[in-house]
């Protein structure tokens, strides 16, 4: 369930102290306090005990999940669960591997009846849960269904939970039809985490004895006590992080924590990073893809966070990609595990059942970058060849080793490789390059290069490179833009000037680079590359305060970054005065981890200032850490920051430097509460 800001920071703060309080009073087991050594290690008492039913979630669980459409808003009722049901069959995604229709929280009423029954609300649900899960089965789906492992449940309306109640609870829900179950954490009264949840797992196990219904386990108590060591034999997938949120930083962080886990992973266990924000209009498109790109190599549960109901077009193909979807329902249930992750250029590759590796090459950064290795790293055998499969272009190539691409900002590159001995079928694959950055001043000419290298076995005959950009732009070569013949790993360089017209304001501009080639059998393949052109202003001689200039690109990690207020989180401009241990600043940048601020400096500045710390308005919380980068290179950095702490001064040489820029870091926790301020920062040039 996702929960608003505040109300996430809280129940983390108390889980936190819960678990703490638990260890220091000798309660606690181990795996709390420490690393367990494998999967198996540090199980709870009883987890020997009733199991749940073999051959449950084999592969990930794919379906929709109603809270970030609907939260508890009067449209959440049964018309709108028929009519996801509806969609799922008539948009094509129950073909894709979607199954399960889940409803969160406020199904429910506040009370249960006089026998201490769970009673769904007769305004939502006129019909009861049964008659929704009759209708979603009816359709050949399966029907979820939500509680907490309290108390109450999280909504603030105080919804029962299942906490003292779980056999009966457990029984109602088999009763009724349900297939699944995201068991929750809020108001759990200090209860040992898993406690509770195994004893919902022997409840679900002796409902399903009684009735036949098997219930699919989701234990969703945020990764607070390390369940992928001891939950694998209590449930069936598990929360990793807190809450995922529509925005790049949230997506960002959540992965990087799911991502060191893989090991834990398999059929009928799962690493749950939480569900599927595509859709709901905080990313682009292009984010979106890699959010479905890296939550399938990650063999991460599929559930849909979004309103079908009114998604785009775009997003549907997304979530219906069927050959991103195999990546994550392959039988061998391997988690893509990290090859490499140098400066934001991240490989990850994922075994398949077949003997083939899927490969994602994935752009953390905010411009585009060459991202390279090759089928020995990913673990193929050596072979003469390997068939690569494009699993976004839906397109097929050959490669003699090398798995690369120039990658977009904030893209990923999905490819299944495999050395299947059929390969001499397939065009040679082509990599399509741009040599640095495409910074451009209006109106001054600025020089390109961008390189087509042919990674195949054969030669690609007949090469031709074209750039082209917005109209009015003028793009000229300025040397050869085709070649014969190109051998394995030869490349043709082609430069380029580039010249935006006078008055183009800053900004993001498209620029398409095209490769035509010709396979050995003399049949034409063309391959795009899209880039993205900034227009920038150099910035004026002096001393200049950086909320005063324009940025090139800022990622955040809840809300926009804010000019001269603290981050506030939600919108532009609901931040207050930047204030740091009750000192306030009249200037500045208000960010939220994870934060990356980018300035064009064009070589002409030599140093930037800064009085740095965690904002107030968020009382004791929040941990982060500063840095300013000059051209790929850490020219400063702080330890990590607390609420507790003054403002600290962080100076940075970014001599020469083309782009500076101003990167907060989470200090290791998550992103939860770290409102970030970067006060008074003045550039020198």
């Amino acid at each position: 369930m996702r929960h608003l800001p505040t109300r996430t920071s809280r129940r983390r703060v108390v889980g936190s102290l819960t678990a703490a309080l638990l260890c220091a009073a000798g309660l606690a087991s181990p795996a709390v306090a420490g690393e367990a050594r494998s999967p198996q290690a540090a199980r709870p008492a009883g987890a020997d005990g009733p199991r749940l039913p073999d051959g449950l979630a084999l592969t990930p669980p794919m379906g929709f999940n109603n809270w970030n459409a609907t939260h508890c808003r009067a449209e959440f009722d049964e018309a709108m669960v028929k009519g996801i049901a509806d969609i799922f069959v008539s948009k094509g995604l129950k073909d894709a591997g979607y199954q399960y229709v889940n409803l969160d929280d406020c199904w429910a009423l506040p009370q249960r009846d006089a026998n201490g029954k769970l009673v769904p609300d007769p305004k939502r649900f006129p019909g009861g849960i049964k008659a929704v899960a009759d209708y979603v089965h009816g359709k050949g789906l399966k029907l979820g269904i939500y509680t907490s492992a309290g108390t109450k449940t999280c909504n603030q309306a105080g919804f029962p939970g299942a906490l003292g109640h779980e056999r009966s609870d457990a029984q109602q829900f088999a009763d009724w039809g349900v297939d699944y179950l995201k068991y929750d954490n809020c108001n759990n009264q200090g209860v040992d985490a898993k406690k509770r949840y195994v004893a919902m797992r022997d409840a679900l196990k002796a409902a399903a004895q009684s009735t036949g219904r098997p219930i699919v386990y989701s234990i969703c108590e945020w990764g607070e006590n390390k369940p992928w060591e001891w939950a694998s034999d209590v449930g069936h997938l598990w929360r990793t992080t807190g809450d995922i949120s529509d925005n790049w930083g949230s997506m960002l962080s959540i992965m990087k924590r799911n991502l060191p886990l893989a090991r834990y992973a398999g059929p009928g266990r799962w690493n749950d990073p939480d569900m599927l924000e595509v859709g709901n209009g905080g990313m682009t498109d292009t984010e979106y893809r890699t959010h479905f790109s890296m939550w399938s190599i990650m063999a991460a549960p599929l559930l849909i966070g979004s309103d079908l109901r009114k998604v785009s077009p775009q997003t549907f193909e997304i979530l219906g990609n069927k050959e991103v979807v195999a990546v994550d329902q392959d039988p061998l249930g391997k988690q893509g595990a990290v090859v490499s992750s140098t400066g934001g250029r991240w490989v990850v590759a994922k075994e398949m059942k077949d003997g083939s590796r899927a490969v994602a090459l994935f752009n953390e950064t905010g411009s585009p970058q060459r991202i390279a290795t090759t089928a020995k790293a990913v673990g193929l055998p050596q072979a003469s060849g390997y068939t690569l499969r494009d699993l976004w272009k839906h397109e097929s190539f050959h490669t003699a080793g090398t798995i690369s691409a120039t990658v977009p900002a904030h893209a990923t590159v999905l490819v299944r490789v495999s050395a299947d001995g059929t390969w001499a079928d397939k065009p040679p694959a082509v990599e399509l390059g741009l040599d640095g950055d495409a910074l451009v001043e209006a109106s001054r000419p600025d020089k390109l290069t961008t390189r087509v290298t042919n990674l195949g076995r054969t030669p690609a005959r007949h090469v031709g490179a074209r750039l082209t950009g917005p109209a009015g732009w003028q793009v000229r070569a300025t040397s050869p833009t085709s070649a014969a013949a190109l051998p394995t790993g030869r490349a043709l360089a082609t430069s380029w000037t580039v010249t935006a017209p006078q008055g183009t304001p800053p900004g993001s501009y498209d620029l398409d680079l095209k490769a035509d080639y010709r396979a050995p059998d003399g049949s034409p393949v063309e391959s795009t590359l899209p880039l993205t052109a900034q227009v920038v202003v150099a910035p004026p001689a002096g001393r200049s305060a950086l909320s005063d200039l324009p940025w090139i690109s800022t990622t955040n990690g809840w809300g926009p970054v804010e000019k001269d207020t603290s981050n506030g989180e939600s919108r532009a401009g609901d931040g207050n005065p930047i204030t740091i241990d009750g000192k306030v600043f009249a200037k500045g940048l208000g960010v939220h981890a994870e934060s990356d601020v980018a300035y064009y400096t064009g070589g002409a500045c030599e140093r930037l200032t800064a009085q740095v710390g965690v904002d107030d308005e968020k009382l004791l919380q929040g941990t982060v850490a500063f840095e300013v980068w000059a051209d790929g290179e850490k020219a400063a950095s702080t330890g990590v920051l607390t609420n507790r702490m003054p403002a600290q001064a962080i100076s940075a040489d970014v001599s020469g430097a083309g782009v500076v820029r101003l990167v907060v870091t989470d200090g290791g926790d998550g992103i939860d509460s770290d409102h970030a301020d970067w006060a008074e920062p003045v550039l020198s040039c």
